[in-house]
């Protein structure tokens, strides 16, 4: 009787001792398995590529130089899709997408000129900022030192016409300066305004960041900020566009850190 007794006590102490070792395995397959779902949750909502395409993008021209790196980082991020940039002043850009030129993406200089897209564009994020400077050939000649210099009549000044973004700002300005300019020409774009400078012109007024292209090549002066105007730069899908997914990523990539960080270290101020 004894014996069994021994026996049966020496079984209950095994037992005891395996279900708590069997419930620690179980658990921790439970917590391996969890971990798996766990990951395996978040590797489906970790955000993909872009789709695959062939982008044409519409900018304006201030936007060159710096969009020509954009881009070049863009297709590596995603492998795959290319992206085409036709430049331009943005009411010729808009001109293009109501007349129905095949284009994945518009971004313009001013919101007024996205607004009169709103009919062919889906809603436009603003994804820079910019500022106005006076330019002046090179060693600033004329010692041009302000805004009200540039009504001087002796001097050949050179504006964007009033269409243009650039053109408009610098009508603002002028204008709550009481400064009357009658400009020797009316460029298309700003950049054509900074290659009149360069070239043959005494002065004119571009964009921060398109003087900042020119070192060497001409002289800047800061309009001051309580004199300024503030450039808003809107991109939006183009309705249109047979590639509409692919179109709004790239759009939405604009406002990225990676994207950001390449605008401001053009000069463009965050949106």
């Amino acid at each position: 009787m004894d014996r069994v007794i021994r026996r049966r006590a020496a079984a209950a102490a095994v037992a005891a001792l395996v279900l708590p070792l069997a419930a620690a395995c179980g658990s921790s397959d439970d917590n391996g398995k969890k971990a798996d779902s766990s990951s395996a949750s978040a590797s489906a909502s970790a955000p993909g590529k872009a789709p695959a395409a062939d982008l044409t993008v519409l900018a304006a021209a201030s936007l060159t130089d710096v969009f020509k790196t954009a881009g070049d980082m863009y297709m590596k991020e995603n492998p795959g899709t290319k992206v085409k940039f036709s430049f331009a002043g943005s009411q010729d850009l808009v001109a293009q997408v109501k007349q129905g030129a095949p284009a994945d993406v518009l971004v313009t200089a001013d919101t007024k000129t996205m607004d009169s897209a709103k009919s062919e564009v889906g809603a436009p994020t603003v994804i820079a900022k910019n500022r106005l400077v006076i330019v002046t050939q090179k060693g600033n000649p004329d010692h041009v030192a302000s805004l009200k210099d540039l009504a001087n009549p002796k001097l050949d000044v050179v504006l964007a016409a009033p269409s243009v973004p650039v053109g408009n700002y610098a009508a603002q300005v002028l204008k709550k300066q009481h400064v009357t300019v009658h400009p020797k020409s009316e460029e298309t774009d700003v950049r054509s305004v900074l290659t009149k400078v360069e070239t043959s012109a005494d002065a004119g007024i571009v964009y921060k960041t398109d003087a900042a292209t020119a070192p060497g090549k001409v002289d800047t002066v800061t309009i001051p900020d309580s004199q300024n105007a503030v450039a808003s730069y809107p991109a939006a899908a183009i309705k249109d566009s047979k590639q509409s997914a692919a179109a709004q990523a790239f759009v939405k990539w604009l406002s990225t850190p990676e994207a950001q960080s390449l605008l401001q270290k053009a000069g463009f101020q965050q949106p």
